[in-house]
């Protein structure tokens, strides 16, 4: 019994050994960083060392909200941020439904190329996505060019210095980046699926349609639900480097999401430990989210995903 025992144990060392590595870089790159958190107490001023400025308390945080300007600033970016986030959430079955008809195509290569073509985009940096947008969009850009020779435009269409449809636009370029990434989870779920399931519906005489609408998308729903609360739970978090590169004087107004806010504020105007409290305040708000949305899992779907 103690051989069995030690065994065990021994074992359980082996794959803990396995795994201390990835501990080990979560904790330098995502919790160690929360040190930072300081800052937020202190009345900080750059390139002076932490222990020689005043300790303010909880200042930074009663002057998010301390007057009208402020509030208005910070309800026009709270807003730019639920709405590209909203539009990210109203349209998150768009990679399930692509993994379904990726998976419909029987040609091997060509799906293969398929799958290639649009999983390439996201390792392509924000900073190449935008040059692509400008040689394509810009005033003096293919399409404008191509419009212009066609006589179907006198005057050139502003698509990037435009303050109309931002959001719409910014999604768009989200989609086409990460919509084939993201459907390779799909996939993955399509081939758990029982074949024999598939094969008995075919043989009562369902169409491919019918395959998909009744057996495949059933199937993908819980992958789905899951993924749609992660969404939910980040709610605040839309990345910082796709506005950034897509901010300009035009369109400053409706694409200054949260995280480029507290970027620009840090950096723009040495704001640090104004920029430090609202990110603290953003993650708090991100964890109770995360929690809320793993009880409704529960009570909607019977288990969580924490």
């Amino acid at each position: 019994m103690k051989v069995v025992m030690n065994k065990r144990k021994a074992r359980g060392y082996r794959e803990f050994l396995y795994i201390l590595p990835f501990l080990i870089l979560v904790a330098i790159f995502s919790y160690y960083p929360l040190y930072g958190w300081v800052y937020a107490f202190f009345d900080y001023k750059p390139p002076f060392p932490l222990s020689w400025d005043k300790f303010v308390g909880l200042k930074w945080f009663k002057s998010m909200v301390d007057n009208s300007v402020k509030i208005k600033q910070l309800l026009s970016v709270l807003r730019n941020t639920f709405a590209i986030s909203g539009l990210s959430l109203l349209f998150s079955w768009f990679p399930m439904i692509f993994a379904v008809f990726l998976n419909e195509i029987k040609n091997k290569k060509f799906k293969k190329f398929v799958q290639t073509v649009t999983t390439l985009p996201r390792f392509i940096s924000w900073v190449l996505v935008y040059s692509i947008a400008y040689c394509v969009f810009n005033s003096t850009g293919v399409v404008n060019s191509v419009l212009q020779s066609l006589g179907l435009i006198d005057q050139p269409i502003m698509f990037l210095q435009s303050s109309e449809h931002v959001y719409f636009k910014m999604w768009v370029w989200l989609t086409w980046k990460e919509a084939g990434w993201a459907a390779i989870m799909y996939i993955a779920a399509i081939s758990g699926i029982d074949e024999q399931l598939i094969e008995a519906a075919k043989v009562d005489g369902a169409s491919r349609m019918k395959v998909i609408w009744h057996i495949t998308i059933p199937s993908l729903l819980p992958t789905y639900f899951v993924l749609v609360m992660l969404s939910l739970a980040n709610l605040l978090s839309n990345g910082m480097e796709q506005f950034y590169v897509f901010e300009n004087s035009f369109n400053k107004e409706y694409i200054q999401v949260l995280d480029l806010y507290v970027y620009n504020l840090a950096m723009g105007s040495g704001g640090y430990p104004l920029s430090t409290a609202i990110s603290m305040f953003k993650s708090i708000v991100s964890i109770i989210l995360l929690f809320t949305t793993n009880k409704i899992s529960k009570m909607i779907r019977g288990e969580g995903f924490i």
